[in-house]
């Protein structure tokens, strides 16, 4: 074998040796690369999540003892009308499927669940709709028509805000009933933690059809940000004063 050919071959070895420890070198930088970008996507959402949840705790809470006194002046003015139960309480689902107990000042006769299934036909929705909503629901009592035109009614759940079972915006918690019916498209509204307020409930609240509920919620889920969020709450109050879609 010639010495030109042993060393031609050495120079093969050698270049291919280069190039294998430059494409590890290679890999291992693309690892670090890819590494630092889900450490840093991670960081980012879950530093977003604290800041989130930290706002909600620090509001909810501040809200519960500024409204102290309207919370006892709704509370005896319910229990004058008839005696009945102050809070009305009725299964949710929450974040992944969880239900949790979701309270409301009473709005609605004490029978008003019994009542439900005989007014099913005269459901305001479409009728293939998984909501049920009335616009002039024989059941709600004169104090609770008011309260549900203002939302006062719906300010006890700032307690579940509070435990971190809803916070401030997300989609409305729906009733076991409702999501024992959803589509697979459906059940993106439990992705995320519900809230007090959504996109559709600035938008018209009980006058938005069900699919477009989903539609909007979806959105929310997509985009949602905490200076969405803030956007969300301040769209919030006229929404309230104005008492569009509330029924």
């Amino acid at each position: 074998m010639s010495t030109a050919f042993t060393a031609d071959r050495a120079r093969r070895v050698q270049l291919r040796d280069e190039l294998l420890r430059l494409h590890k070198e290679a890999g291992l930088v693309r690892q670090i690369r890819l590494s630092w970008k889900l450490y840093s996507w991670s960081f980012a959402i879950g530093g977003a999540k604290l800041a989130k949840r930290l706002v909600d705790v620090s509001t909810s809470a501040a809200a519960l003892i500024a409204l102290a006194p309207l919370f006892l002046l709704v509370a005896a003015l319910i229990r004058r009308h008839d005696q009945g139960p102050i809070l009305f309480w009725q299964k949710r689902v929450g974040r992944w499927g969880r239900e949790f107990d979701f309270p409301k000042f009473r709005s609605m006769r004490v029978d008003a669940e019994a009542l439900k299934d005989a007014l099913i036909t005269q459901n305001d929705h479409a009728k293939s709709s998984l909501t049920f909503k009335m616009k002039r629901d024989p059941r709600v009592t004169p104090i609770g028509r008011f309260i549900r035109k203002v939302s006062i009614d719906e300010l006890p759940q700032l307690l579940c805000v509070l435990k971190g079972e809803m916070s401030l915006v997300g989609p409305r918690p729906p009733v076991p009933r409702e999501v024992a019916s959803y589509t697979l498209a459906d059940r993106r509204r439990l992705d995320v933690t519900p809230g007090l307020t959504c996109i559709w409930q600035v938008s018209g609240r009980g006058d938005i059809p069900f699919d477009r509920q989903v539609a909007l919620d979806v959105q929310y889920i997509q985009s949602h940000s905490l200076r969405f969020d803030l956007m969300l709450i301040l769209k919030t109050i006229p929404a309230v004063l104005t008492g569009r879609g509330a029924y």
